[in-house]
């Protein structure tokens, strides 16, 4: 007997997930200059604060990264 292959070809779509029981979004922001990165946060201004604190401890440190980490869901279309 010999092995068969049964294909099907589907569409699949991708969106932010915003279920109730998804993930939250957060928010971290990371010095480019020595790669310390901030707590992790829900509120986006909390990553900025610490910038602003980390700046204040590092006067030459003045370019960093925002970090954004959004939960993503994928499914196939009917």
């Amino acid at each position: 007997m010999s092995a068969r292959a049964i294909l099907r070809f589907e569409n699949w779509t991708l969106e932010p997930d915003a279920e109730p029981d998804s993930e939250p979004v957060t928010y971290a922001m990371q010095c480019a200059v020595d790669e310390e990165t901030s707590p992790v946060s829900e509120n986006w201004a909390q990553p900025q604060d610490w910038v602003l604190e980390h700046c204040g401890k590092h006067p030459s440190h003045h370019t960093y990264r925002e970090i954004i980490t959004r939960p993503w869901r994928a499914w196939m279309r009917a």
